[in-house]
């Protein structure tokens, strides 16, 4: 795990290697909307990509976490179903009722039953390559869910040079990158994480609290700014040592709440020693992402060697599925 995180940059050129080769079959269809269904390490590059792409894509983009679809979907929608593994229940059936929808459909996986199915109904799909956890290959995810919506023509190229910006720039600051990470693990050693962005990385956000359980063994929490302002701010009442705040940053956030963070740091510490700010590096929201997450990546594999834990292991995610398979 430490090796695919530090060599991130890499993985970022590697998927775009894939998505530059693979050869996708046109689409006849008007695309009116998109539905990215998937979940858990799979199901994050939806929210990302969301957030990514959402001052440049003409159609609304939704993500979907679970078995069933909105009303909405139709012949007009493109589902892009995501999953490592090609075998997330949930997602299969996601994709057997766009199937019963008519929907265009275009799958992203390493194999399994997903890409039985794509190949079985002539779909669109982009194979990724095998072998690692799916929360280890999240560059992968993102690369391919964006060379999907660009084969679609709902967003240009410009995403192709972002990329290879953001693995050059998680290269050459691997070294201040892990130095940081260490920052935050020490933060984090011991408390309850509370993660705090501003909208537009939420996916960012949520992904480090993804990352926390499975590889840390830590319960946290997150919450975006302004969204949190009018709403949890209030909660913060009762002073609690416990809590260790984190405000992620970026130069680029709104100058409103780049404020409110200024006055929700003030409000916190009341309750709170533990409160750091920490600013991304880069100049797209793309590199700015990839940067967040690779510090976030290292942070959380810190924190499992603190708390000594096996940070491959997911027992109880592994018992709950051997408890469904009963049914």
């Amino acid at each position: 795990m430490k090796d695919l995180i530090t060599t991130f940059g890499d993985q970022l050129r590697h998927a775009i290697e894939i998505g530059a080769n693979t050869s996708l079959k046109k689409n006849t269809k008007k695309i009116e909307s998109v539905l990215i269904t998937g979940l858990g390490g799979s199901g994050i590059g939806g929210t990302i990509v969301a957030e990514l792409t959402a001052q440049e894509c003409s159609v609304p983009i939704s993500t979907n976490k679970g078995y069933d679809l909105p009303a909405y979907i139709n012949e007009n929608t493109l589902v892009i179903c995501s999953s490592f593994s090609g075998n997330t229940e949930e997602t299969i059936e996601a994709f057997e009722k766009a199937k019963a929808k008519n929907a265009e459909i275009a799958c992203v996986s390493s194999g399994g039953q997903l890409i039985e199915l794509a190949n079985e109904h002539n779909l669109n799909y982009i194979k990724l390559p095998s072998g690692d956890s799916p929360r280890a290959m999240i560059g992968y995810s993102i690369t391919q869910l964006l060379y999907v919506l660009n084969h679609y023509g709902l967003i240009g190229d410009g995403f192709k040079s972002e990329l290879n910006k953001a693995a050059d720039l998680v290269d050459s600051l691997q070294d201040e990158i892990q130095a940081d990470a260490e920052r935050i693990t020490d933060h984090l050693y011991g408390k309850i994480p509370v993660i705090y962005a501003c909208d537009g990385y939420q996916g960012m956000a949520v992904r480090f609290t993804q990352q926390l359980a499975e590889n840390s063994k830590m319960v946290s929490w997150y919450n975006i700014i302004p969204e949190m302002n009018h709403n949890e701010l209030v909660g913060w009442r009762t002073k609690n040592e416990d809590l260790a705040v984190i405000f992620f940053r970026n130069e680029s956030d709104h100058k409103r709440n780049q404020k409110r963070i200024e006055i929700n740091n003030e409000v916190v510490s009341k309750y709170t020693s533990s409160v750091m700010e920490y600013w991304s590096k880069g100049d797209s929201i793309i590199e700015k992402t990839f940067y967040l997450i690779n510090v976030g990546d290292h942070a959380s594999f810190n924190l499992s060697k603190r708390n000594g834990v096996v940070v491959e292991e997911i027992d109880v995610i592994n018992y709950l599925k051997g408890e469904l398979a009963k049914f």
